[in-house]
């Protein structure tokens, strides 16, 4: 996939990410305020009931420490209402910033690949054309050789023998392997230092991931960028170093 294309996509994506943040964000400034309201009424229902404690019944006394109690039982709820909102906005840009990576390792797998298709191939036209020109520069002194020889002698040949000139060997296309590819240079987002890391790329979780069904693996879950995997393959999967263990048996 080009540049552009997974620019473009991802720009769809977040298309509506600032209306949505600004929404979260209007919603806890009106938590905010609602609960500054009700601090000011358990003040003054706080200071009522201290500069009228011997005058007031105790039905009275009673009546405003439910309203505080009631007070007090809105702001926590509003407090909890707005902690529910950060974890939304929270998860909201963090989805965005784990395809960012994923598109990002993804990309630069591509450009990693084509890197090295494209030297091999040089490499090889090199390589190939050399071999040719070694083996026109032989028949060419043989030839020559052999005329000089025949002069020589005096006596002609009846058949000139042929000279066989050795065809260089087909060069075969280097098969790259996407999983041997390591995504580098990620964007690292904030996370716990006590959070565990998996994958070829030893980097935290995010996006799908697949387990090896070697059971002996050392690293056992992986990135599906990473190993080159767009959807969860049928039967057992192995991972690339498994795989190779496993040839080598």
């Amino acid at each position: 996939m080009a540049a552009g294309m997974y620019l473009e996509h991802y720009l769809d994506s977040i298309e509506n990410l600032p209306f949505e943040l600004q929404r979260n964000f209007n919603l806890m400034r009106d938590l905010d305020q609602r609960t500054e309201d009700l601090k000011g009424q358990i003040d003054s229902l706080a200071k009522e009931y201290t500069a009228n404690a011997r005058t007031l019944s105790s039905e009275q006394k009673l009546s405003i420490l439910r309203q505080i109690q009631q007070s007090y039982s809105k702001c926590k709820e509003f407090g909890d209402d707005k902690v529910q909102l950060a974890m939304q906005t929270y998860e909201m840009v963090d989805k965005h910033i784990r395809r960012l990576d994923t598109d990002l390792a993804r990309f630069e797998a591509d450009l990693k690949e084509k890197q090295i298709e494209s030297t091999d191939y040089d490499s090889t036209s090199s390589k190939g054309k050399k071999a040719e020109t070694r083996q026109k520069e032989k028949k060419t002194a043989k030839t020559r050789s052999k005329v000089k020889s025949s002069d020589e002698d005096g006596s002609p040949k009846s058949a000139q023998k042929k000279v066989k000139l050795l065809q260089p060997g087909e060069f075969n296309s280097p098969a790259t392997n996407f999983g041997n590819v390591h995504p580098s240079d990620v964007l690292d987002m904030p996370v716990d230092p006590n959070e565990p890391t998996y994958c070829l790329c030893h980097q935290v979780s995010y996006g799908e991931m697949i387990g090896c069904d070697n059971t002996d693996c050392s690293i056992e879950w992986f990135h599906f960028a990473c190993v080159g995997l767009t959807t969860k393959p049928r039967g057992k999967w192995y991972c690339p170093r498994c795989s190779q263990d496993r040839k080598r048996k």
